[in-house]
């Protein structure tokens, strides 16, 4: 590819290197659980959703639908269309061949037209040309021959709003992730209200796992819970609930947040009692600042541990970085750790 080409059709990453290494469970690995729900947006949840389908498990994803920024603000903002690049995301991280070029072309962000991405013009044409989004979905579903199916948490028009642990207020998606200062509080406005998408709901409610995360804690994972019906549908599952805390503090919405603060903050956004197990970096023994000096630790100790269990979630403390990206979770490590989840009886706790 010329150097011209390259700088036209930019590309999208959606995973790192370390997945080209995870080779899928033989049938006899495999956990007994048939069916799992990530619940997240952005860059996060794929990594979630790819782990999952590696250890042969039926996997879906509901995903959050107030991204404004980018392309997608500019479908928005400017053609009317539902938000696609989540959505895009996660049909992409189900795609039967990642390799496929069809589903890399995906991934392709033209560089010469506002940085759009070819997944997010096809979901917006198909919005208008299939009948709505849903439908929209299932057509590119069907030609990446995904494994899993990806729902909207909400097909309504949502904006999210967001104060500042310094008083501010802030309106949108975009400006929130980029805030000088961490959140404190985030809600949805809509006009005409917010409905949850019905069929998101009964995929929760019929989960034996559900995975909230990893990625941003305020824009990609809690405003799905914040659409009313969704944690009643985790409340009202039989499933086991999985947090996966973030590694690494690089996003002003989280800023000098401990684990701790994300395990409040999403408890104080719907989630309280509902957190089975919360997996976090064992950043004392791992730290992420060795790998990159120009990376903060998500840090949690033996105090903040006792405050979160002494809530009813319990902690899973272990190394879960990659290496050689240190802001991801390496997908061997979270697989090894899903799968000790998986395996053992229902309310376990793991030594540390």
């Amino acid at each position: 590819m010329s150097g011209l080409i390259a700088e036209a059709f930019g590309h999208d990453p959606s995973a790192t290197a370390a997945f080209a290494a995870l080779p899928e469970l033989n049938a006899n690995e495999r956990p007994s659980y048939a069916k799992a729900v990530v619940i997240g947006g952005g860059t996060g949840a794929p990594v979630s959703i790819r782990t999952l389908l590696s250890m042969g498990i039926d996997t879906s994803a509901v995903v959050a639908m107030a991204d404004d920024g980018g392309s997608t603000g500019i479908l928005r903002d400017q053609a009317g269309a539902t938000a696609p690049g989540d959505i895009r995301k996660c049909i992409t991280a189900m795609a039967g061949n990642p390799d496929d070029p069809l589903t890399q072309a995906f991934k392709v962000r033209f560089g010469f037209a506002e940085n759009h991405t070819l997944g997010n013009l096809m979901l917006s044409a198909l919005e208008v040309t299939s009948g709505g989004f849903p439908q929209a979905i299932d057509v590119c579903e069907r030609l990446l021959n995904v494994r899993g199916h990806v729902y909207p948490s909400t097909l309504d028009r949502v904006t999210l709003v967001a104060q500042t642990r310094d008083g501010r207020m802030l309106k949108g998606q975009a400006v929130a992730n980029h805030s000088r200062t961490a959140l404190r509080k985030v809600a949805l406005d809509a006009e005409g209200g917010i409905f949850a998408y019905e069929p998101a709901l009964e995929v929760i409610r019929q989960a034996d796992l559900i995975v909230l995360g990893p990625g941003s804690l305020y824009t990609s994972i809690i405003p799905n819970l914040l659409v009313p019906g969704i944690t009643d549908a985790i409340a009202n599952s039989d499933a086991r609930v999985v947090f996966v805390c973030s590694l690494a503090d690089m996003q002003g919405e989280t800023r000098g947040m401990t684990a701790l603060d994300h395990f409040e903050a999403i408890a104080s956004h719907g989630a309280e009692g509902h957190i089975d197990y919360m997996l976090a970096h064992d950043s004392m023994r791992h730290p992420v600042s060795n790998i990159d000096p120009d990376i903060r630790d998500v840090w949690i100790n033996d105090s903040d541990i006792a405050k979160i269990e002494a809530r009813g979630t319990h902690v899973v403390l272990t190394d879960l970085v990659d290496d050689e990206c240190p802001t991801w979770h390496d997908p061997a490590k979270l697989r090894k750790t899903f799968s000790r989840l998986l395996g053992a009886p229902r309310g376990t706790r793991f030594e540390r």
